[in-house]
């Protein structure tokens, strides 16, 4: 005798539940994936984490030195204080000491008087002049220049001499007729003054 009695609602066959098992093991798959990626996800950010936060750590205290290694400190034994502030305010207000400048014989050497005339057919300068020693010692190798122009005050040339006599201190001497060089023809004035001289 058959029966015609269908499942309840509720009941399921056994080929209805062999046919619900794998849809079960899909969603079962997928969460594991999704807790798996989830994670990996939390461990990448706390790897990222970790890696700034060392990296941040290394570069404060790093520049902290380097800026103190410029800095010197006052209290290094290396570092002294130079001389201007060791010295004390009334040395340092102090003026250098200078030395006095060497005194030139040519200070005291002077020509008094001097006058001059042509010779040798107008081209030679014969000069006659007195020389005046103001100093306190003896001069000698006395170097003599003479400008010579014409009327009008132009200049025509110039002509030296060295005198090797010694002139005394405090004392003159002429010197008549001293051959001092060729000079033009158009040349009508002179003046002559010491240029140089040795102390003897």
């Amino acid at each position: 005798m058959t029966s015609d009695a269908k499942p309840s609602p509720g009941e399921t066959t056994g080929s209805a539940g062999r046919r619900g098992w794998p849809g079960m093991a899909i969603l079962g798959n997928a969460r594991t994936r999704f807790v798996a990626l989830s994670v990996v996800v939390a461990a990448g950010l706390l790897t990222w984490g970790m890696l700034s936060g060392h990296a941040e750590s290394q570069s404060g205290p790093a520049a902290l030195p380097a800026a103190a290694a410029q800095t010197p400190s006052l209290l290094d034994p290396a570092i002294t204080p130079t001389d201007a502030t060791l010295a004390s305010p009334a040395e340092q207000a102090a003026p250098a000491e200078t030395t006095p400048a060497e005194v030139s014989p040519l200070d005291g050497l002077k020509i008094s008087s001097q006058s001059w005339r042509r010779s040798g057919l107008g081209s030679n300068a014969l000069v006659t002049f007195t020389l005046r020693n103001r100093n306190d010692y003896a001069v000698r190798d006395i170097e003599i220049s003479c400008a010579f122009s014409r009327r009008d005050g132009s200049h025509v040339t110039d002509r030296t001499r060295i005198i090797h006599d010694i002139v005394d201190m405090k004392s003159r001497k002429t010197f008549a007729r001293l051959h001092i060089g060729f000079v033009n023809i158009n040349a009508n004035r002179a003046k002559c003054a010491p240029v140089a001289a040795s102390r003897s």
